[in-house]
């Protein structure tokens, strides 16, 4: 657990320098940095897109995420939780919480890095790679936080669950994710990724959260591809 709670230290210190920076900065100025984190979003998980080698698996992983995503309610369920977490913690005044705190848990926990490193700390202690990416997260949050506000700095709970719980059951997810799983999840969460770049752009509004089954459906579906050709 030595890597995710060093990745939390990060976020937690990244977004707090942020806080302090972000209430120095104008509107205009703000929105520019909003912008340019949009553009860079969309690039990052373009590139983790492109990865796929499939690009049909990354289609129905997308799609079938999407509508069990939409039957749970799962966007709807995430955003009541951050409007809860903002109306028990917020002083009043206008605030984009939610949006801050699902952004920021979406581009930090979605990765090879957070999937490979986690399962590396578990299995063998070595915390190099999640090490590598806390500075990531850390120099990003400043940024997330300066223009999205103190919502990010939750973003560490979701990183403590969620590599916490891949690097305490390491042995079980090493043995199940093959190395074309990971690949296709990787290149399904970057295309949601591109997702949280538009809608920091404000090109379009998507209720990305939604999404979030398909992370698991991918695998799943590379596992069944040798099945349904044995069967043809």
């Amino acid at each position: 657990m030595t890597g995710t709670l060093i990745n939390v230290a990060a976020i937690l210190l990244g977004s707090s320098l942020g806080l302090l920076a972000g209430s120095r900065l104008s509107e205009n100025l703000r929105n520019t940095v909003t912008d340019g984190l949009g553009l860079v979003t969309s690039l990052i998980g373009l590139q983790m897109a492109l990865q796929t080698e499939n690009v049909l698996v990354l289609l129905a992983a997308m799609l079938c995420g999407g509508l069990i995503g939409e039957l749970l309610h799962i966007s709807e369920g995430i955003e009541k939780l951050g409007c809860f977490l903002q109306s028990r913690l917020s002083k009043g005044g206008p605030s984009r919480f939610s949006e801050a705190f699902i952004t920021a848990t979406l581009v930090f926990c979605i990765g090879p890095m957070a999937i490979l490193g986690s399962i590396q700390d578990g299995l063998s202690g070595d915390y190099s790679l999640l090490t590598v990416k806390s500075m990531l997260d850390g120099f990003a949050s400043v940024a997330f936080s300066a223009t999205l506000g103190w919502g990010v700095s939750f973003s560490a709970v979701s990183i403590l669950i969620y590599q916490g719980g891949i690097t305490l059951f390491a042995g079980l997810f090493d043995r199940v994710l093959t190395q074309p799983m990971i690949v296709e999840m990787t290149a399904t969460g970057g295309l949601i990724i591109v997702g949280i770049g538009l809608k920091l752009l404000k090109v379009k509004e998507i209720r990305l959260a939604n999404f979030l089954p398909a992370l698991a459906i991918a695998p799943l579906i590379v596992l069944l591809i040798p099945v349904v050709r044995s069967l043809r």
